[in-house]
């Protein structure tokens, strides 16, 4: 798998976009079909206030992005960082820097929005350079799968904690006393055991991860979410905004009810930039 990503990453992003619109798209969207019915019923329930001409032209746009995407992660392993610096741009760095050296540590919430895989490259556009940047992931069944992924995110520069030791990192990172950020992408289903947070999103009972804010209350953290937009095709703006710089303070279960809200507004933006796919309503909320 990395070797084709090797390959095919010599290409100029035009060429892979015409991969993406002439032969990923159509296979995706009208072949393979790939979880179109579980992608129709997602958009249906999230906008019922929408029109059925509306919500389709959501699920086409989707797919077309869903495309992209995967191009452009390919295209990121070869990518200079001057050029991602152009494509990716954080519109108001100093607030994440300013809160990672008051609190020593910061939660950065994102969620499957527009391009999530060039969001690490964060880690090399810090004015401050003592900050360290790392990446929660979980790891993959497939062996190749996950070598390749762990590659193409260390690209960026940011280093990957899987999500079951991230708690001994952070105790690693605290006695170390340097000022770090997490970036966590939480809108995920939780598995039933673990669905504790429950909320009105997208018109829908859902339940949310709360692991970030159990760890910002425990390290006292500051938490952050990164706002992704789209302005053009392969071009990115993140806009962060401060959810809390006293954890403790907060009411509980008020963090994640605020991610939780800010996503939702996110996805509200640019609806076909949230990744529809992924089954988020599999767990009806108990009675």
């Amino acid at each position: 798998m990395l070797l084709l990503i090797r390959i095919f990453s010599l290409l100029p992003l035009p060429i892979l976009y015409l991969l993406a619109d002439y032969l990923i798209y159509p296979l995706v969207r009208y072949v393979v079909r790939y979880r179109l019915k579980l992608v129709r019923k997602n958009i249906t329930l999230s906008f019922p206030e929408k029109s059925e001409v509306e919500r389709n032209m959501i699920i086409n746009a989707f797919y077309h992005h869903f495309a992209d995407i995967l191009v452009e992660i390919i295209y990121g392993y070869r990518v200079s960082d001057e050029e991602m610096r152009e494509r990716v741009v954080f519109e108001n760095m100093e607030v994440l820097e300013d809160l990672a050296r008051k609190k020593h540590g910061v939660i950065a919430y994102l969620g499957h929005m527009c391009n999530w895989e060039w969001i690490a490259d964060v880690g090399k556009q810090f004015q401050d350079k003592s900050i360290v940047e790392y990446n929660v992931y979980r790891k993959q069944k497939n062996a190749k799968a996950d070598n390749a992924m762990l590659v193409l995110r260390s690209k960026r520069g940011g280093e990957c904690v899987e999500k079951n030791v991230l708690l001994r990192k952070l105790v690693q990172l605290r006695h170390a006393n340097h000022p770090f950020v997490i970036g966590l992408i939480a809108d995920q289903k939780p598995s039933p055991r673990n669905a504790h947070t429950w909320t009105t999103f997208l018109h829908q009972d859902t339940a949310f991860l709360d692991g970030g804010e159990v760890l910002a209350r425990k390290f006292d953290l500051g938490v952050v979410y990164a706002n992704i937009t789209s302005p053009k095709r392969g071009y990115y703006r993140i806009h962060f905004e401060v959810i809390t710089d006293d954890p403790m303070a907060m009411p509980e279960n008020a963090i994640t009810l605020r991610y939780a809200s800010l996503i939702e507004a996110n996805i509200r933006q640019q609806p076909e930039r949230w990744l529809w796919t992924h089954n988020r309503w599999k767990w009806a909320k108990p009675c």
